[in-house]
């Protein structure tokens, strides 16, 4: 081990990142990358299509893994060591990766996929308190905008390469070739990171079951949201009891999960408040485009992927621009401006006729894109620069997660809405009826008009969705203009979590 540290000291902090950078790629394109292989598991696994809703689990699951699990591994990467836990989530990832690929059944390779999620979800989080350790405070927003662009770039991929893999090869190869680049990415950890500042505390692993199970059964009760049942209804209640036990729980604590400090740093609340809004936001183009794409746009699958990828494409672009701005401005200036292009850029989009063709098309979806991509690392600065460096994990993997449930809460309630709204729009749309005295030429012009209505329908539906997404945006400027992050203060020593009279202090100098 003494040897492996001579070798990390002499390593420079941006080579360094580069394992941590790779990590976060692979974990992000396992995310996305499922969604060109899935029809191919549904063939192999004989499941009919009329089971597409619980296939569509190794999707969900993977979202739920990577969620519930990291607040709790946030805040042991804070008390045993940020590399230590890298490592160990990797490891994770890893054997996850493998169980998926030797899985036999639908739902063992849907648990595996949960468990396999667990150890990526962690890694964004641990990446972001990595580069704290790695630089020095005031000099992180380049790193966090390189670790962003990876995160991202892993999402553009995936379904790329998802669909490489299964034109030359089975779809179990895409998890085996996780194998090899999770050896790569441990063994340059090891040889390029040194150990990670540790803060010994005790763990509260209560509060992490309790705030696993709220979230949990968030994400289940937006799921059923567009068809509320008995269950729906277990599943708020549920959320809301493990809500409240969670709180008592961190205020009895002496050593929380989220210390109470933190929510009194108006930075680190606008933040999370932010980043739920553009959780939301950003899963409405995410699901709307290739939607629209595949049905009244006409286009094939592989056309609506394309599609979305060149929104995706500008989100990295613009995470490595958005670091280099927060390097030298003030944080709020390139958030509030990513929030105003992503606005502009589904404004115009909400303006597409069925007739749209480039370069239309790809200016304003990579707008959309570039402007979500500006807003990471702001987001991240924000919410790990004002509070103690005891907690950079536990922060991160907080504002993380409220993206997620954001793009949870965003899908559940644009499919609910959605359906309502369209058979308001398509109330008065009458299937024509055929008449004996009719030609055929007469009978097909019928059907012609009424496919064309419902077209105009869904269109209209559709542009209605990319309003709500720029309003959102628009509305998510408000806190994130509060995400005052002074940089005076930003350099200070770390300061005790425990200490709320400072940490109120350091929000009142910011």
């Amino acid at each position: 081990m003494n040897l492996l540290n001579r070798i990390s000291d002499r390593v420079p902090p941006y080579v360094a990142l580069i394992p941590v950078c790779v990590g976060v790629f692979v974990a992000a394109d396992d995310q996305t990358v499922i969604v060109t292989v899935l029809p191919q598991i549904m063939l192999d696994m004989e499941v009919p299509i009329t089971e597409i809703d619980h296939a569509s689990w190794a999707i969900t699951g993977y979202l739920l893994g990577y969620l519930v699990g990291m607040p709790l591994i946030g805040r042991v990467s804070d008390v045993w060591g940020h590399r230590r836990l890298y490592i160990l989530s990797v490891l994770a990832f890893m054997i996850g990766s493998v169980a998926v690929a030797l899985t036999q059944s639908l739902n063992w390779m849907i648990a595996a996929r949960v468990f396999q999620a667990i150890g990526a979800g962690a890694l964004v989080p641990i990446a972001i308190a990595i580069v704290g350790d790695l630089f020095p405070r005031g000099k992180r927003a380049l790193p966090l905008g390189i670790v962003g662009a990876a995160a991202e770039a892993g999402g553009v991929i995936g379904p790329l390469w998802g669909g490489v893999i299964i034109r030359y090869l089975d779809w179990r190869w895409v998890f085996w070739i996780n194998i090899p680049l999770a050896v790569l990415t441990i063994t340059l950890i090891l040889l390029m990171l040194r150990p990670s500042p540790r803060f010994p505390a005790s763990i509260d692993v209560v509060g992490g079951a309790l705030v696993a199970a709220a979230l949990t059964c968030t994400t289940l009760a937006f799921s059923r949201i567009g068809s509320f049942d008995w269950l729906g209804g277990a599943f708020v209640a549920g959320a809301v009891l493990s809500l409240i036990l969670f709180i008592l729980r961190q205020r009895s604590t002496t050593d929380p999960l989220l210390p109470p400090a933190m929510f009194r740093v108006l930075a680190f609340v606008t933040a999370n408040i932010t980043h739920l809004l553009v959780g939301a936001a950003l899963i409405i183009g995410m699901v709307t485009v290739p939607l629209m794409a595949n049905t009244v746009m006409g286009r094939t699958p592989l056309e609506g992927g394309l599609w979305l990828m060149r929104m995706t494409a500008g989100i990295p672009v613009g995470a490595f621009l958005g670091g280099l701005m927060a390097q030298r401005l003030d944080l709020r200036f390139p958030a509030a401006a990513g929030l105003v292009f992503s606005a502009i850029g589904y404004w115009l989009v909400s303006g597409w006729g069925l007739d749209i063709g480039e370069p239309e098309l790809t200016l304003h979806l990579l707008v959309v894109g570039f402007g979500f991509g500006l807003l990471i690392v702001p987001i991240a600065l924000a919410g790990t620069e004002t509070v103690g460096e005891d907690i950079r994990a536990t922060a991160a993997s907080m504002v993380t997660a409220l993206r997620i449930v954001g793009m949870t809460f965003g899908v559940a309630a644009l499919t609910a809405w959605g359906v309502a709204r369209f058979d308001i729009l398509a109330a008065d749309i009458r299937l024509p009826l055929a008449e004996a005295t009719q030609t055929r030429a007469e009978a097909q012009a019928q059907i012609d008009q009424f496919t064309d209505r419902v077209n105009d329908a869904g269109l209209a539906l559709f542009q209605e969705f990319f309003v709500i997404a720029a309003v959102v945006c628009l509305i998510a400027v408000i806190p994130a203009v509060l995400m005052i992050v002074n940089k005076t203060a930003a350099r200070r020593p770390p300061i005790p979590t425990g200490d709320a009279d400072v940490l109120r202090d350091r929000q009142g100098d910011a």
